[in-house]
């Protein structure tokens, strides 16, 4: 890797749910700046090796830590694994999230349950260890909202309530740790060609149209559209930038 773009040189990431999708290209992008990435998964090891040996190949630093994030004892483990591989924690990326559509009528406490558990409280659970690991010298918190938050999509009640109650954490936790240099901010990605994308069927629908449709930019969104915003929110060109939620949805909103 050239050292030109080691922005993130020394610095050290969790970036939760990072087996696949959005997660892994953030944690990709942030390795190639330079960062020492903890590639959190809850279930897919495979994923989450793969991704950790893509970025060893390229001289990176990674390492693959199972950790179901909605669950208090594993995200202890998770930080505790972090600090024994790497030393110290700069970075926390809040990508972990379940999404589920459902008409109003098919709403069950369970629905609501998986997603509020995993999208927000696993979130807060997350974000109150990561601040205890952060040093004097601050951090920086990323959240994965979604264009949704401000813009919710029909037949997705709790999941848009979900990445809503994402902003106003970010907001809320911007305003509370900022005097320890403590930076909060949300990325919210439009609809981006994931393998969950995939699986959901998602594409070739009349929503999949409908959405581009809806986008300036003419097309969905990569992976690779989303990891260097992640990369620029975590360094210190974004340093004056806190508890900002920032569309990355190719003008879709």
């Amino acid at each position: 890797m050239s050292n030109s773009s080691q922005k993130l040189a020394g610095k050290v990431a969790v970036v939760t749910g990072a087996s696949k999708g959005i997660g892994a290209a953030i944690a990709t992008h942030l390795a190639a700046a330079g960062a020492a990435v903890v590639v959190n998964y809850s279930s897919s090891k495979e994923g989450a090796d793969r991704v950790v040996a893509a970025i060893v190949a390229e001289g990176g630093k990674a390492i693959a830590v199972q950790a179901n994030v909605a669950q208090k004892a594993d995200i202890e483990r998770l930080f505790a694994e972090t600090k024994s591989a790497f030393g110290r924690l700069d970075i926390l990326v809040n990508n972990a999230g379940v999404f589920e559509f459902a008409p109003l009528e098919a709403v069950t406490e369970e629905h609501f349950s998986r997603q509020f558990n995993l999208n927000v409280l696993g979130l807060l659970l997350t974000s109150q260890k990561a601040v205890e690991y952060f040093d004097p010298a601050g951090g920086s918190i990323i959240n994965i909202s979604s264009v949704v938050s401000t813009s919710p999509a029909p037949g997705a009640a709790v999941y848009s309530a979900t990445k809503a109650a994402v902003d106003a954490i970010t907001k809320s936790l911007s305003k509370e740790l900022g005097a320890r240099n403590i930076r909060v901010n949300s990325l919210n990605p439009g609809m981006v060609e994931t393998e969950g994308v995939h699986a959901a069927g998602f594409l070739g629908t009349d929503f999949h149209k409908s959405i581009i449709a809806q986008t300036p930019l003419g097309r969905i969104g990569q992976p690779d559209d989303i990891g260097p915003v992640a990369v620029f929110l975590a360094s210190s060109d974004s340093g004056w930038v806190s508890g900002e939620t920032l569309l990355v949805s190719g003008g879709q909103r």
